[in-house]
């Protein structure tokens, strides 16, 4: 499939993957040791939802669009609103017209001592990417296949880090790629906090990652998804999940408040469901 970014900016995979973005960031930060952050496919860094690509595809109103204009359980507001908040401040207005991607929602939350590396391949996008962050000296952009990145730019030397991996899924072999990405990078940098993204379209190839996951040897990992709808025949994106590498240990506490929450506000009616399990480590 083909998950471009600008396609599908601000959709309930977005939704998902920026609040448990968010989230490992809060952690980070309750130490004062600076951390880095390390988006391997970083993309524009900032979505035009009143572009014509946004109105070709909005599916920001049913992600987070929603969101916004839901009332939250009590005890899921406060874990979505670093989040929120950076999505309002960059709508002023109260219209909500700009998106954040992944590298400009975790420089919104940092203090002034963490930095990001963010990475992309394709020419354009990089150079979208590099002015959006100009003069910015938290922030590296570098023209680069993010599954050299994996690699090549472990351990960061903060030696505290989140590793973001959201690739389009536009080739074949993706999963295989983040698996193995996966494998190197965490022999270079175990204590590393690692999210991986991926669709839930193809439902043998999930099943094969996570099986591969589960005997990789990683010890410690963390899987929550979100389906807004059932799988189909033929097949179409129904949701998406995260592998978590280390994650912190306040986390399933926040994943089991915030997924049934997301899977009633974001999936179709009645459809939404949720799965939080551990790979590896701590059940």
């Amino acid at each position: 499939m083909n998950y471009s970014h600008a396609f599908h900016a601000g959709n309930h995979a977005d939704v998902l993957k920026h609040i448990v973005l968010s989230r490992l960031i809060d952690y980070m930060k309750k130490k004062d040791a600076a951390f880095r952050v390390i988006d391997t496919h970083a993309g524009i860094g900032s979505y035009d939802l009143s572009g014509e690509i946004a109105k070709r595809s909005p599916e920001w109103k049913n992600g987070v669009g929603r969101l916004l204009a839901a009332t939250l359980p009590q005890k899921a507001v406060p874990l979505v609103a670093p989040y929120l908040d950076v999505v309002r401040a960059l709508n002023p207005g109260g219209k909500l017209e700009t998106y954040p991607g992944s590298p400009l929602l975790a420089r919104k939350l940092f203090r002034p001592q963490d930095r990001l590396s963010a990475l992309e391949l394709h020419p354009e996008y990089a150079k979208r990417l590099g002015t959006l962050f100009e003069g910015d000296v938290q922030v590296r952009v570098i023209e680069l296949d993010g599954w050299l990145a994996l690699n090549a730019h472990v351990p960061p030397k903060e030696k505290r880090g989140i590793v973001l991996v959201d690739p389009p899924f536009e080739e074949a072999g993706e999963f295989e790629r983040l698996y193995d990405g996966l494998l190197k990078a965490h022999g270079k940098f175990a204590g590393g906090v690692y999210a991986l993204w991926y669709p839930l379209k193809d439902t043998r190839a999930v099943h094969d990652f996570v099986s591969a996951l589960r005997d990789c040897g990683i010890p410690k990992m963390l899987r929550a998804e979100l389906s807004i709808r059932p799988a189909s025949n033929p097949p179409r994106l129904h949701g998406s999940g995260l592998i978590l590498v280390n994650p912190p240990f306040t986390l399933e506490g926040e994943l089991r408040i915030l997924l049934p929450a997301l899977a009633q506000l974001l999936g179709d009616p009645g459809e939404g469901r949720h799965k939080l399990e551990w790979l590896r480590g701590e059940a």
